[in-house]
């Protein structure tokens, strides 16, 4: 069994293409070849062996390998014991940072999940996302991430890199977790948790890129939040200060006086004086 899907427009960051399941003759073998996008082969059953960069590996069930865009590979049934496998293949921007957080690459392409079917689950699954007629893609999307979510949550620890763009891609998730969830009451602490890092490297991280902490940098944005809020609209100050995180308004003020040389009264007086004279 074997479906190919069509390039996704709407899911760039991850996408399905490809899916199947294979019963193997005695000495089947594929390659040596190369492929044109990521795919996950899972040993359902039997053994057999695969070869990429001039090492061989003996794998069988339970296990399972990676094959890498580019890079030339081959792998073949055990005479004896053929294998069964089911495989995925996929693509899309985030696909390396999801592989390294399994610690999968093209150095490192041999996984193990032996917990339970939940793979060959999410694979009969797949296949019954045929009677979706409108959200099948979203469907074989979010499948794909449950999948891999095994492999990254089972997999070997593995450790962030500190140096050029890994660095700076967890800024970005610092920025974009602070522009989506200031409103609400955040800490530190929830950053690092849903970047998955440790609270005291990641704040280091990022005073070492940015050259101030973490928190600083949340309160200077809210605080410039709050000013467009007083300068474009008319709301209340009270509502201005839960809008961008603060319960307490009376904190908010000092905060913001703190940042801006006056309170949020007196900025607003300074920027609209019809405007100043709302409470």
């Amino acid at each position: 069994m074997i479906e190919y899907l069509p390039h996704s427009e709407q899911h760039t960051e991850l996408y399905l293409n490809q899916f199947g399941i294979e019963e193997c003759i005695s000495g089947h073998c594929f390659g040596p070849a190369v492929r044109s996008h990521y795919l996950l082969h899972y040993v359902l059953s039997g053994e057999g062996r695969y070869e990429v960069g001039g090492t061989e590996y003996r794998l069988q069930k339970g296990q399972g390998f990676l094959i890498v865009p580019g890079v030339v590979t081959r792998y073949q049934a055990d005479q004896d014991d053929p294998w069964s496998y089911c495989w995925f293949g996929f693509d899309g921007t985030l696909t390396g940072l999801l592989l390294q957080q399994a610690g999968l690459s093209k150095t490192a392409p041999i996984f193990s999940y032996e917990r339970d079917d939940q793979i060959v689950t999410y694979l009969q699954q797949m296949k019954e996302s045929q009677g979706f007629a409108k959200a099948r893609e979203t469907r074989l999307t979010g499948l794909l991430y449950l999948l891999l979510s095994l492999l990254v949550e089972y997999g070997p620890v593995t450790f962030p890199e500190t140096s050029g763009s890994r660095a700076e891609d967890y800024i970005r998730q610092v920025k974009d977790f602070i522009e989506i969830n200031y409103p609400r009451k955040i800490t530190v602490q929830d950053i690092a948790q849903c970047i998955g890092l440790n609270r005291s490297y990641l704040n280091s991280l990022f005073k070492q890129q940015m050259h101030t902490s973490i928190q600083s940098y949340l309160i200077h944005y809210r605080v410039h939040k709050a000013c467009e809020m007083i300068e474009n609209t008319g709301l209340s100050i009270a509502d201005i200060s839960r809008s961008v995180g603060y319960t307490d308004a009376l904190l908010f003020s000092k905060v913001f006086k703190k940042v801006m040389g006056s309170s949020p009264k007196h900025y607003r007086a300074e920027h609209d004086p019809e405007k100043g004279r709302l409470s």
